[in-house]
C-alpha cells in the first residue's frame, strides 16, 4: 500500500475473509500467523452477537485459525461499551443468545423483564413470539431501543436465514420506533475497536468482504480498507457503490507479505 504513514494495525472482517461457513479460507491461517509472528496488534471483528469471543475462539481454532480471545471484537461487546458509557449499571430486556447476555452482565447490567432501561435485541436462531411482544410492548412503555446489527439476513449451509435487522423491522413497524444500531456499518463499532487496540485510524486498515458493512465503516472510520472477493460482494458489483475501498484483492492470502 503506497500511502504516506506506515500500517501499523489490522482489522478484518471474520466470516467471508478468514472463514466461509465454517471453513478456512486459504491464507487465512497464514495471515493470523505472521500478524502475531510479527507483534502487529489487530482485531478479528464480527457483527455476529450469537457467541461469545471465547466460543469464537474455539470456532476459529476448529477451522484452523488460532488466536487470543482478546484479539476478537464483536457487536454485543460494542453494544455493551456503548451502554456502559451512555448509562453504567442499568437494566435491560435482552432477545438474544449468550454472547449478547455475558457482554452486558460483564459491564453490571440487570437483565430484566421489569421496566428495563433498554430493549437490545441481538442476534439469535430462536427468536419467540413471546419475546418479540414483549419486547415491543416495552419499547411501546418509554424503555429505549438498541440492537447489535442491522443485517437483514445470515448465512448458513441451508441458506439465507433472518437475522437482526429482518427482526428489528418488524419491531419498528409495530412500535413506530427505529433503534439504534451498534454493529457495522456504524462507526461507533470501528471507534471503540481503535480504541481497544489503542490505534490511529491512519495507520489501520480494515479488510472486509462486504461494500455495504465493513468497507463503510471502515471508511467513516477513517481507516484505509481492503475488500476481498471471497464473500457477498463480488468484482463487478464494486463499481455500483459511491465510495471505494483502497484496494480490491482476491482475498486474504494477497495481503500475508504485507504484514
Amino acid at each position: 500500500m503506497a500511502d504516506a504513514k506506515p500500517i501499523e494495525c489490522w482489522m478484518t472482517d471474520m466470516d467471508g475473509v478468514l472463514v466461509h461457513e465454517g471453513r478456512l479460507i486459504p491464507g487465512a491461517d497464514e495471515f493470523i500467523i505472521r500478524l502475531r509472528d510479527t507483534g502487529r496488534p489487530f482485531l478479528v471483528l464480527t457483527n455476529n452477537s450469537i457467541y461469545t469471543p471465547r466460543d469464537l475462539q474455539f470456532r476459529l481454532r476448529n477451522s484452523g485459525i488460532d488466536l487470543p480471545v482478546e484479539s476478537i471484537w464483536t457487536s454485543a461487546l460494542a453494544t455493551a461499551s456503548f451502554l456502559d458509557d451512555q448509562r453504567p449499571q442499568g437494566s435491560a430486556y435482552v432477545v438474544g443468545e449468550a454472547g449478547l447476555t455475558t457482554a452486558l452482565h460483564e459491564i453490571g447490567y440487570v437483565l430484566t423483564d421489569n421496566a428495563p432501561d433498554y430493549v437490545v435485541l441481538g442476534e439469535t436462531r430462536t427468536y419467540s413470539f413471546e419475546a418479540v411482544t414483549t419486547a415491543i410492548r416495552l419499547i411501546k412503555r418509554g424503555a429505549r431501543w438498541v440492537a447489535t446489527n442491522p443485517d437483514p439476513t445470515g448465512p448458513s449451509v441451508d441458506g439465507i436465514l433472518p437475522a437482526t435487522g429482518a427482526v428489528a423491522a418488524l419491531i419498528s413497524r409495530a412500535t413506530g420506533v427505529e433503534p439504534y444500531f451498534i454493529g457495522k456499518p456504524n462507526s461507533l463499532m470501528m471507534r471503540a475497536a481503535l480504541n481497544r487496540l489503542e490505534a490511529h485510524s491512519e495507520t489501520t486498515v480494515m479488510i472486509g468482504d462486504r461494500m455495504d458493512t465493513d468497507i463503510i465503516a471502515g471508511l467513516e472510520a477513517g481507516m484505509r480498507t481492503v475488500l476481498v472477493l471471497t464473500g457477498i460482494t463480488q468484482a463487478d458489483e464494486v463499481e455500483r457503490f459511491p465510495y471505494r475501498p483502497n484496494r480490491v484483492v482476491a482475498s486474504i492470502a494477497d495481503l500475508v507479505d504485507e504484514v
